[in-house]
């Protein structure tokens, strides 16, 4: 994830916004080794600093979350492969999430000395109770599929090969039915389990304030010598790498 996905991803919720008829997004990725690998480490700092607002009044990473959960619509996650870091958060904002068997989750932040910007912390404290937001956050470390669906990181896991049959006929189910009762539904449930705005602009502050501080410089240095943001580097295996980088 980059500034332009950033971009791109408020242009689409945008687009879910402004299409009434519209029950149900799927959200899945072709490489099967990754859904959403993490935010780019080398992504123009500037012009992310330079972004404007979004409708919350909120930093446009935040506004885009804090959007895509509250649309009308029913949004899914099917997710196949890693999903770490902002992937995560993506993936977290989204209403339902299943997985595959090879699907890999976590919030390695805290590895590299940051805190997590898309308020995994909100999300997951609610998600998975205190203690296991705490052991995902703090450990930094990968989560296979079946934990994670332990946990309710995920809803559920599917056997190898059953995931995008599933998700297909789970998603047509849902859009078959009327779309005032599934949006009401859904609005329902959100507002006993909303999370209020404010604590994505603080987690995405203390995210700025936090990452790529000189004192855990060597950490990422090292991870891009091993290499990171490519596909058969350290991303492979990144949670265990992020604590041999101390």
């Amino acid at each position: 994830m980059d500034v332009d996905t950033i971009e791109q991803l408020a242009a689409l919720v945008d687009r879910i916004e402004a299409t009434p008829d519209l029950t149900v997004v799927v959200f899945q990725s072709d490489n099967p080794d990754f859904f959403m690998a993490h935010f780019d480490f080398l992504a123009d700092k500037a012009r992310i600093a330079a972004m404007k607002p979004g409708p919350t009044g909120l930093h446009p990473y935040s506004d885009n979350f804090i959007r895509l959960s509250a649309v009308p619509g029913v949004t899914i996650s099917a997710i196949k492969g890693r999903v770490r870091g902002a992937g995560s958060e993506f993936a977290l904002a989204t209403d339902i999430r299943f997985a595959g068997p090879r699907a890999i989750l976590g919030q390695f932040e805290v590895g590299i000395g940051a805190v997590p910007g898309g308020n995994a912390t909100g999300h997951l404290g609610r998600l998975v109770g205190r203690g296991r937001a705490m052991e995902i956050l703090l450990g930094a470390d990968d989560f296979p599929a079946e934990p994670a669906a332990e946990y309710g990181y995920v809803n559920r896991v599917l056997p190898a090969g059953d995931l995008d049959a599933f998700v297909d006929a789970f998603a047509r189910r849902i859009a078959g039915f009327d779309k005032v009762a599934v949006a009401g539904t859904k609005a329902l449930i959100s507002e006993n389990t909303r999370i209020p705005d404010e604590e994505f602009g603080s987690a995405l502050s203390a995210y700025f304030q936090t990452v790529g501080r000189p004192e855990n410089g060597h950490r990422v240095r090292r991870l891009f010598e091993g290499g990171l943001q490519k596909p058969d580097g350290v991303e492979l295996d990144l949670g265990k790498q992020v604590a041999e980088q101390t």
